[in-house]
């Protein structure tokens, strides 16, 4: 207990921790756009049973290690290039969250043309936690092999890497349901969240094909528009009426 409790494990377990929340934002932006297809009384318990399910599958990945690592080895080559079970996740991943971005895009704007307005409504609860549990796999897939080589070298690197998932997403359910409630309410944020899963997406293609793109230049991007968008919200929001003072 002492070797898992000293300054260098500590120290990453924070960083590993903020790391997993960081990476978890693609997630919690997926289960809240999915959610909103949902009837209001199931949003909370989609919300709630996706990110454990991102828990689960995180930790199962953790705790079956050995097998992940098998994942960077190479299976065959195409186009000059190994590929790897990893890339193939990679690239399916990506391909998922690009048709399914394009798909809401079309759905959205096909509502907002109805003569009602009515959205499309998603009347399984069980074809929600599906789409919420293939996209976890992917984004766990990920964040475990960065969190393996963060944790190298450790002597207690597994249950490091459990603890931080546990407490990343802790944190991510004390902010999901306000994330959800703002998408919701927000149309355009809405349609600019559903642009990040599909530059995500983008991004996970072109690493499964061996393609390196800095992640912090893409974060800086979707960062950028989203400061650029709640100023747009914020000049559009109407001003208050002024106070009238009663005279008496």
């Amino acid at each position: 207990m002492d070797g898992y409790l000293n300054g260098e494990s500590l120290a990453a377990l924070l960083t590993l921790t903020s790391l997993e929340m960081v990476l978890g934002i693609d997630n919690v932006i997926f289960i809240a756009i999915l959610c909103g297809k949902l009837p209001e009384a199931q949003r909370d318990k989609a919300r709630t049973l996706g990110l454990l399910l991102a828990v689960v599958s995180r930790i199962l990945l953790v705790l079956a290690i050995g097998w992940v690592m098998t994942l960077t080895k190479e299976l065959f080559v195409m186009l000059g290039h190994g590929v790897t079970g990893k890339d193939l996740i990679l690239i399916f991943g990506g391909l998922f969250l690009l048709f399914k971005g394009t798909r809401e895009i079309h759905h959205k704007m096909q509502d907002a043309r109805s003569p009602d307005n009515k959205p499309t409504k998603i009347s399984s609860l069980q074809a929600v936690l599906i789409q919420i549990l293939m996209i976890d796999v992917v984004f766990s897939l990920d964040s475990v092999i960065t969190a393996v080589g963060m944790t190298e070298g450790l002597k207690h690197p597994i249950p490091i890497m459990v603890t931080a998932i546990i407490l990343s997403v802790i944190g991510m359910l004390a902010f999901s349901k306000a994330i959800v409630l703002f998408i919701e309410r927000n149309p355009t944020i809405k349609i600019l969240a559903l642009s990040f899963l599909m530059l995500i997406g983008t991004l996970l293609v072109a690493e499964g094909f061996h393609q390196k793109i800095p992640k912090g230049y893409v974060y800086f991007a979707m960062c950028f528009s989203f400061i650029v968008e709640m100023l747009q919200l914020w000049t559009l929001k109407p001003p208050k009426p002024p106070k009238v003072e009663t005279q008496y």
